[in-house]
């Protein structure tokens, strides 16, 4: 700590004629002896004292430097940050696209192999959420075909029928919804029941359950059931995959067979379907199902 004092005001006087003699000294030409040792002699006097204020500097010089810099600096980094904000943006659009893309295939193929005639649309909203009807807003309405009463599907099964349709959108209602009702069939066998959203008194919960009508059929984990289709193929077409059982229960002194279902479709994240503008003329059967897993090599 510097402290002011008689002392340290003439050493300080001292310091600075011997600097002001070494500066003189030092514009001389040549390498006198007698001006070299005063030099060496003035230069480890003033070492400590230009070390202390090189250190007291050391910051402040870096604060100016990047005072001075600073501007450029931040143009640059917001530049970097613009640019690799758009990469990403075109990265996650082309992932997007590819997604879609995948769906799209998906979907022609299901339709293809069922000989539905649709008409391609995009899921641009749906609800899900306990206490809302479970439905979606589709990008096309009547002016692309799209009428009340048709079948919606995706490249993996059933999404629901249409229930209101305008020029340009039209509202689905899904499978999920607890007024979805939708006669099924198991694959198979052919045994009929009715495929419904929520929950079936005295059946377990799901998202999705199948009441069988026939407590004599045989039902179990992992069959699978399908659209049975409907007069005129309104509202729903046949052949179209809906889930697979994931568990049975039967209630003392029930009529039928309850089963919980796995949906086949993915309702909370739909993104590209189709509308059936035209049902088939037969019956596809269970040609739309996907290979069965074989239960052995899953073991």
């Amino acid at each position: 700590m510097f402290r002011d004092s008689s002392r340290s005001r003439l050493t300080l006087l001292a310091l600075v004629a011997a600097a002001v003699v070494l500066l003189a000294l030092d514009g001389r030409p040549g390498s006198d002896p007698v001006t070299g040792t005063a030099r060496a002699g003035a230069e480890l006097a003033f070492a400590p004292v230009a070390g202390g204020v090189g250190h007291v500097a050391d910051p402040v010089t870096g604060l100016y430097q990047g005072i001075k810099e600073g501007p450029e600096a931040a143009d640059r980094i917001a530049e970097l940050e613009e640019a690799n904000a758009e990469l990403e943006s075109e990265l996650e659009a082309a992932a997007l696209d590819e997604d879609r893309a995948d769906q799209l295939d998906d979907l022609l193929h299901l339709s293809g192999l069922g000989e539905y005639e649709i008409v391609p649309a995009r899921a641009i909203t749906h609800v899900t959420s306990q206490g809302y009807a479970h439905t979606a807003t589709l990008d096309a309405g009547t002016r692309s075909g799209v009428e009340k009463n048709m079948t919606v599907v995706n490249g993996q099964g059933l999404v629901g029928k249409v229930t209101e349709a305008g020029p340009r959108t039209s509202t689905v209602l899904l499978t999920t919804d607890h007024n979805s009702s939708v006669g099924a069939r198991l694959e198979g066998s052919g045994k009929i029941g009715v495929a419904g959203g929520g929950k079936v008194p005295g059946a377990p919960e799901a998202d999705l359950t199948y009441e069988l009508f026939d407590m004599e059929t045989q039902i179990e984990p992992g069959d699978r059931i399908v659209t049975l289709g409907s007069h005129d193929g309104a509202p729903f077409v046949p052949g179209v995959p809906i889930g697979t059982v994931e568990e049975v229960h039967v209630s003392p002194g029930a009529l039928s067979r309850v089963a919980s279902i796995e949906p086949a479709v993915d309702h909370a994240s739909l993104d590209t379907v189709g509308v059936v503008v035209d049902s088939p003329a037969g019956d596809p059967r269970d040609s739309l199902l996907p290979p069965k897993p074989d239960r052995e090599e899953d073991r």
